[in-house]
């Protein structure tokens, strides 16, 4: 067993015992587990994330698709995830299951795990996505961080500390809903892109 195959099974098993009337399906991370140049930290699963056990999939994927074509990834350069590990939901008035945004316990737990997960594959670098997943790192929200290069301590728990890069993005559902940033975003993304082409630009 790997070390990641054997952390989803101890994150697997912590929430089963935690909430063993709440079966939920866990969405962790995807891609190449050593040293990728970018881990992508997203809020959390949507409901074609959770049906496919996927992140990063559905209207999540299309978005990530633009986010890859504007820096000049690939998908398999980089490993994505979220902060939270399953998805977060309500009823609608209508009746429907919708998303809603993480509570404050949620994030509390599974930031540790999301220490975890990054302690393990050791990315290079870290873009995140949204306030959610920036205040996962820093006590600060994304209109003040975006757009620009900071450093991240990560606390892993029984493990040491260690710093990475961090690059703060609106998220890109926010974009949708409000199209002044959508110029803000798009600059942020070549910004992105140029420290690809000249890593010495990175933190």
């Amino acid at each position: 067993m790997t070390p990641m195959e054997s952390f989803r099974r101890e994150c697997a098993a912590f929430f089963d015992h935690l909430f063993p009337d709440e079966p939920r399906r866990l969405v962790f991370g995807e891609g190449p587990e050593e040293n990728p140049v970018l881990m992508l930290i997203g809020e959390a699963p949507g409901e074609q994330e959770a049906l496919q056990g996927r992140p990063f999939v559905g209207k999540a994927g299309k978005n990530l698709d633009a986010f890859l074509e504007a820096v000049g990834l690939k998908r398999h350069d980089i490993y994505i995830s979220n902060v939270v590990k399953v998805r977060p939901c309500k009823i609608s008035p209508a009746g429907r299951v919708v998303n809603r945004p993480p509570t404050r316990e949620e994030k509390a737990l599974f930031t540790p795990w999301l220490m975890k997960e990054i302690a393990l594959v050791r990315p290079r670098a870290i873009v995140t996505l949204g306030n959610v997943a920036l205040q996962a790192f820093l006590t600060d929200v994304i209109g003040n961080r975006h757009g620009r290069w900071s450093r991240a301590d990560i606390q892993p728990p029984e493990m040491e500390s260690f710093a990475l890069p961090l690059f703060a993005l609106y998220h890109p559902a926010s974009v949708i809903y409000n199209q002044s940033l959508k110029p803000v975003y798009a600059a942020d993304l070549e910004t992105l892109k140029m420290t690809f082409e000249h890593p010495d630009c990175m933190l």
